[in-house]
């Protein structure tokens, strides 16, 4: 049994960790999260505790953290450099080590031809955030895995391929249930992906840009 802080635990792909979590380990959880009554469904859970906080507070952060075995970032935004900071800096301050952090394709310059242009254009306000992050990752003792999926869908599909940070990213999408089918499985062994840099996307998605645009 380990216990993992899910930062940022509204987001589409942290609830279905948290779901797939609950229903399938013995893990307990803590949901840190701007406004705690989005997840109230779990306020009577034994196995969860809700934090209701700011992840630029770095010192609510490492109080929410101080007893956990695994931190996975699901937080996002052109300020992510910031938060990226925080999480480094309240992991620093608590010892802890392992960290998952969702980032975006693009992170490493690793996304080729006319996708790679098109996605460039499309996250253009985020992109520097996530490239920031990554360095700071880098540069950190941190054992993290920075997870980059391709475009995120809904689609209720478990189906995905993965990619080294030398690897050029292939595919264009990829569901939300793969990206969260991929941190559950480096949540139960956490020695796989130490200080490494992943691509998510579904096999058969290359193209110019994702099917639905």
């Amino acid at each position: 049994m380990s216990k993992i802080i899910i930062i940022g635990a509204h987001g589409g792909t942290a609830r279905i960790v948290t779901e797939r979590l609950l229903s399938e380990t013995s893990d307990e959880l803590v949901l840190f999260l701007r406004n705690s009554s989005r997840l109230s469904q779990y306020k009577d859970n034994p196995r969860v505790t809700l934090v209701e906080g700011d992840v630029l507070n770095t010192e609510d952060l490492a109080r929410s953290m101080s007893d956990v075995d695994i931190v996975y970032s699901n937080v996002g935004g052109t300020d992510l450099e910031k938060q990226i900071a925080s999480i480094i800096k309240a992991m620093d301050q608590t010892g802890k080590k392992r960290l998952l952090f969702i980032s975006a394709l693009g992170a490493r310059h690793e996304v080729p031809g006319k996708f790679g242009e098109w996605n460039e254009q499309a996250i253009s306000a985020f992109l520097p955030g996530f490239r920031a992050s990554a360095k700071l990752l880098d540069d950190s003792d941190i054992d993290f895995t920075e997870i980059r999926p391709a475009w995120l869908t809904d689609n209720q599909e478990i189906k995905y391929e993965t990619t080294d940070e030398t690897e050029k990213f292939k595919g264009t999408e990829v569901s939300r249930a793969s990206v969260a089918d991929f941190v559950i499985k480096v949540i139960a062994d956490p020695a796989q992906y130490e200080r490494a840099s992943v691509g998510l996307d579904k096999p058969g998605t290359d193209g110019d840009k994702p099917s639905w645009t």
